[in-house]
């Protein structure tokens, strides 16, 4: 990610430069920054692991997203477009805004060496303070290895890795199953980022 001006943006100000960029940018605490370009494998990866979610969450309350929908982080004044993002039906809404969630349960974002040490420390932490929010998986693209974080309860997080492609994770904030070798199906680790 890089720091687009060293001026203070209103959440307002953000919103509307951003509906209108052909970039993607967050918003973090009055800053705007410009999002970095996904790679190949970074957008099969998310691609494949909202695959096997949407499909497994049909017909239940839950809708699933990829990529392009922005997210509302109030206590920390974050906007951001998690990878994947599931949210329990209804879609509860930023004041105002028809194009800005507030309520996910679970979370998953694709590393990149650019992101990784953000996307564990600081994203995570916003994400905390999110009440809906329930489960939190990492996946590294340089190598088969996933990270999950599942609320136990009030401020207590159970940790689990896994990088055996034969592996079945099972989601806990949505009925989900999915084979760590389907989350990276088609990803070449011989390519570099």
């Amino acid at each position: 990610m890089q720091l687009q001006e060293q001026r203070y943006y209103s959440p307002e100000e953000y919103l509307e430069l951003e509906v209108n960029s052909e970039e993607k940018h967050e918003y973090i605490d009055g800053q705007i920054i410009q999002m970095a370009g996904g790679t190949p494998d970074h957008n099969q990866i998310a691609g494949n692991l909202y695959t096997v979610i949407n499909f497994a969450l049909k017909r239940q309350p839950y809708r699933a997203f990829v990529t392009d929908q922005r997210l509302w982080i109030p206590n920390r004044r974050i906007l951001t477009y998690p990878d994947v993002m599931v949210v329990k039906t209804p879609l509860e809404f930023q004041e105002g805004r028809r194009d800005t969630l507030i309520n996910p349960v679970f979370i998953a974002e694709v590393l990149s060496k650019s992101t990784k040490s953000y996307d564990r420390d600081e994203k995570f932490a916003a994400y905390r303070t999110i009440p809906s929010f329930q489960e939190y998986i990492l996946i590294d693209q340089s190598k088969m290895h996933v990270e999950q974080y599942c609320k136990t309860e009030n401020n207590k997080w159970l940790f689990s890795e896994y990088d055996d492609a034969d592996v079945l994770l099972s989601l806990a904030a949505v009925p989900c199953q999915v084979l760590l070798g389907d989350i990276y199906d088609k990803v070449d680790f011989s390519v570099e980022e």
